[in-house]
């Protein structure tokens, strides 16, 4: 049970580094790549923004859950 959730939690780091990576910060960034700079310039705020948004916080959730679960398995 804890491998399970070492890997999960290993899977969900590389994930949250290559998705903040993935954010547009003030210059642009990756997610313009994918069709998000046009359409952030008109609206605010793309599909695919938003979309990126969820899907780093859903990861960011699995992983805390993965670190809370692992806590109380190592826990004396």
């Amino acid at each position: 049970m804890k491998l399970l959730f070492e890997i999960g939690l290993i899977l969900t780091s590389l994930a949250l580094i290559v998705l903040v990576l993935f954010h547009r910060g003030r210059g642009g960034g990756l997610s313009s790549m994918f069709g998000g700079s046009m359409s952030s310039q008109l609206s605010g705020s793309s599909v695919v923004e938003k979309n990126l948004n969820l899907l780093t916080v859903f990861c960011a959730v699995i992983w805390l859950a993965c670190i809370v679960v692992l806590g109380l398995l190592y826990k004396p």
